[in-house]
């Protein structure tokens, strides 16, 4: 592949990439807070609404998304584009029965769409180049969760949180235009049944491995985009404005690990891992003590490092494992399913969780489930290894 097709294609992958997630991650940071605060909804239905976008994610990239042909697979991925951007400005007309619907409709989309970039950007040169658009792709949505809340912050100093979607909805608008752009080709997949590849990759070492890796950080990070702006205006009466300026400096230090990734692929993922868990257990150990708002901040800069780290591993682990380009796909539509699956149900369970026992002690709490989770990856790990060394 010549390196001007390469180029092109990495432009490509870059601005779908930033486009969806800043819009996306607007939404999903704002809904709880209009919830919330125009809506008057309990804590629990805070959670459940904002669950509803990633129930849909999954069921759209699991039952769906996994099941596509080549061809079916480019014009629902043009489809999903068109709808996403159709519903993102209707926020702005948003009420208390609507946000359900509208958040759905998002999420059904984005389950699509987000898997689909993975895959096209897993299947772009030889493996080094394939980790390297994968670490682009990661870089990218990093960058756009750094800019994307900055926007955020400057706009809600002058305007509404409903009117903050107008101005957003011109990072939804370019999601279709640049999907035009994003053809796949067929894969060599030979002639296995789908039903037996999609049995076989579910139980592999190597799908738990990326799985219960990127769960170990995955699960802290739904507390933190659901609750880290309610945490920082009921604990220290933060502002909306400044509220959303803490993800910016909570994505900083999540971009620049993801730009290390980019431009030097790790060859020992374990180490990246046993680095994310360590810093993971800090800062979130930090967050639960914090006694002011800087405090609260630092916290946050130190757990954007494993949230850097923990994506871009993940799908390493899943590129290199899976050579077939028809597996890779749908180990790829499985495990962005299963993980915005769990990111539906996270926000209901911390939701529960907030009310039980509140705030800090929820953060607390999910540095042992990171641990478990750790534990689990380790022994799936393990299985890989055994595996390479009998083959």
């Amino acid at each position: 592949m010549k390196k001007r097709e390469v180029t092109i294609l990495a432009i490509i992958i870059f601005s779908i990439t930033f486009a969806i997630r800043a819009s996306n991650n607007m939404l999903i940071t704002t809904v709880p807070l209009i919830a919330k605060y125009y809506f008057h909804f309990s804590v629990f239905l805070v959670g459940l609404v904002s669950s509803i976008t990633s129930i849909f994610s999954f069921l759209s990239s699991i039952f769906i998304n996994s099941k596509l042909s080549v061809t079916s697979r480019n014009k629902m991925m043009k489809i999903s584009s068109i709808l996403y951007a159709i519903t993102f400005p209707l926020f702005y007309l948003v009420n208390p029965l609507l946000v359900w619907l509208f958040t759905a409709i998002a999420g059904f989309s984005m389950g699509i769409i987000f898997p689909n970039i993975i895959t096209f950007a897993g299947s772009i040169g030889d493996q080094r180049s394939k980790e390297r658009m994968i670490s682009l792709y990661t870089t990218s949505l990093s960058l756009s969760l750094i800019v994307g809340p900055g926007i955020e912050s400057l706009i809600l100093s002058r305007f509404s949180l409903t009117q903050a979607f107008l101005f957003f909805s011109a990072f939804s608008l370019l999601v279709p235009i640049v999907s035009f752009q994003i053809n796949f080709d067929n894969e060599r997949s030979g002639n296995k049944s789908k039903n037996l590849v999609t049995k076989n990759i579910l139980k592999s070492p190597a799908f738990l491995t990326s799985l219960f890796n990127n769960m170990m950080y995955d699960i802290p990070f739904g507390m933190i985009e659901t609750f880290g702006g309610i945490y920082a205006i009921s604990l220290f009466h933060a502002s909306y404005s400044l509220s959303t300026l803490l993800f910016t400096l909570y994505f900083l230090t999540s971009f620049i690990s993801r730009g290390l990734f980019t431009f030097r692929p790790a060859n020992n993922i374990l180490r990246i891992i046993f680095l994310n868990v360590g810093i993971t257990i800090i800062g979130l150990f930090l967050a639960s003590i914090a006694y002011n708002i800087y405090m609260y901040i630092f916290s946050l800069l130190i757990l954007g490092i494993p949230h850097g780290l923990t994506y871009p591993s993940s799908l390493i682990l899943l590129s290199r494992n899976f050579k077939d380009e028809g597996e890779r796909s749908i180990a790829n539509s499985y495990f962005s399913g299963i993980l915005i699956g769990l990111a539906g149900v996270i926000p209901i369970i911390m939701g529960y969780s907030v009310e039980e026992i509140g705030l800090r002690y929820s953060f607390s709490m999910l540095a042992i489930v990171s641990i478990i989770l750790f534990f689990l990856m380790l022994r799936e790990y393990k299985k890989i290894k055994i595996s390479i060394k009998e083959n």
